[in-house]
């Protein structure tokens, strides 16, 4: 007697319960990178940073040219983006945190393209002889860029990114003698008393 044949394909063999574990492990874990904020905003780079501003405020006040006083804040804007580059990259490390998080990723793309547009209308303006609107121009775009990139960070950082737009927004209804002193008020005593508290509330 031949034997009997099962009628249609054989079932598919269990996919092992391990398998579905691990699925859901994934998934649980990008679910929550893409909800979560970046935390490694380096509130002690940004005392460090306003630390130089001011140095550099005081530098540029003694320049007798528009050229001079450039100059010494494009060697500042430099040096502010090595130390907060390297303060982040610390902190990050410190706290086991993935700089390149999607929270991160979303930060970066954030924060360049208001950057990116400061650098080509410094270079227009600079071009134009207007360099009176330049700081008022920086502190307008430094702070939308805050803004942007804030929102997938700590909720202190977009408020920072506000008092930057509207310190650049009295800069550019004031005589452009006050144009320093706005820039050492901004990126020197905002960015000393935001990393206070991002610094004491964040870890660092």
């Amino acid at each position: 007697m031949a034997p009997v044949q099962p009628i249609g394909p054989r079932p598919a063999p269990p996919v092992p319960i391990h398998s579905h574990a691990l699925d859901n492990l994934r998934f649980i874990r990008e679910t929550m990178e893409r909800a979560g904020s970046f935390t490694a905003v380096p509130g002690l780079g940004f005392v460090a940073i306003g630390a130089t501003a001011l140095f550099a405020a005081l530098v540029a006040a003694q320049r007798s040219s528009a050229d001079a006083w450039l100059l010494t804040w494009l060697v500042e804007a430099a040096v502010a983006f090595v130390v907060g580059f390297w303060a982040m990259v610390a902190k990050a490390r410190a706290a086991s945190l993935p700089l390149l998080s999607a929270a991160g990723r979303k930060f970066a793309l954030s924060l360049a393209p208001p950057l990116l547009v400061c650098a080509l209308l410094t270079l227009v303006l600079y071009r134009g002889g207007l360099n009176a609107a330049i700081p008022a121009v920086w502190l307008l775009l430094y702070g939308t860029g805050v803004v942007t990139g804030g929102a997938f960070s700590v909720r202190v950082v977009p408020l920072m990114g506000v008092c930057f737009m509207l310190g650049g927004t009295a800069a550019l209804f004031s005589p452009p003698g006050w144009a320093n002193w706005y820039m050492a008020a901004c990126f020197g005593g905002l960015h000393v008393a935001f990393g206070i508290v991002i610094a004491r509330r964040y870890g660092g």
